[in-house]
């Protein structure tokens, strides 16, 4: 790969504001000043900017805890996105896997590994997503058999069988293997329940880190990165 390439898909700012930097002498190759931002590197070099080592991810992958009010897109002309919170990553190949509706928070993934994103949301794998929900109206005991054993919409649309635990009387934790149009809503409302606050707190294997305030985010370690693997 082509030194001014590398450094700007690592960060380090444009291809042309890279170039200026490289022609100043600020980058070294093995401990070697370069001024030439054509020079190809390798794997094992050792890129340095004003000192600092440089490396380069080719795939990243980002929890977020996301905010009411923020869209999950990469762009959008009126609201925040998703992809705006990520601020450390400069790149336009960063996407979400999957979505929640605006006025949903919680837990999201972002990365630019498109085979991963596409196998975590084919109905195939079946992964998991749970979700903290606040209602109102009365949950009747047989409402839990319903949920177990798939839930007919009021169009006809069929939810596959669901896991539901009451946490009171106007709280629960609902988890399902599908993401269809306002699902969570949808299911509570069949049941003359509304929905007033939803937030996802868990994806596949991985937990919303109680670490991370409303808005923040933070790569996902190898570890977690290797149990998304794991499932599909």
């Amino acid at each position: 790969m082509r030194l001014d390439k590398y450094l700007s898909d690592a960060g380090i700012g444009s291809r042309s504001e890279v170039k200026k930097i490289i022609s100043k002498g600020h980058v070294t190759i093995n401990e070697l000043i370069v001024k030439d931002s054509k020079i190809n590197i390798f794997e094992t070099d050792v890129i340095k900017v004003l000192g600092n080592i440089v490396t380069y991810e080719v795939l990243v992958y980002y929890m977020l805890n996301k905010p009411k009010g923020v869209v999950s897109a990469s762009k959008d002309e009126v609201d925040q996105t998703t992809r705006q919170l990520i601020t450390d990553y400069q790149k336009d190949d960063l996407f979400n896997v999957g979505r929640l509706d605006k006025d949903t928070e919680g837990i999201i993934l972002l990365t630019n590994d498109g085979l991963l994103s596409h196998q975590l949301l084919s109905p195939k794998y079946h992964v998991e997503k749970t979700y903290l929900v606040d209602f109102r109206g009365d949950f009747l005991e047989t409402y839990i058999t319903y949920f177990e054993t798939g839930l007919t919409l009021s169009d006809g649309t069929v939810c596959k069988p669901a896991k539901i635990a009451l946490i009171n009387d106007h709280q629960a934790l609902l988890t399902i293997h599908e993401g269809k149009y306002h699902q969570v809503k949808r299911m509570f409302g069949s049941l003359n329940m509304g929905v007033t606050g939803l937030k996802r707190v868990s994806f596949g294997p991985l937990k919303l880190d109680s670490n991370l305030a409303s808005g923040d985010y933070r790569k996902l370690t190898p570890l977690e990165i290797q149990q998304l693997r794991d499932i599909i």
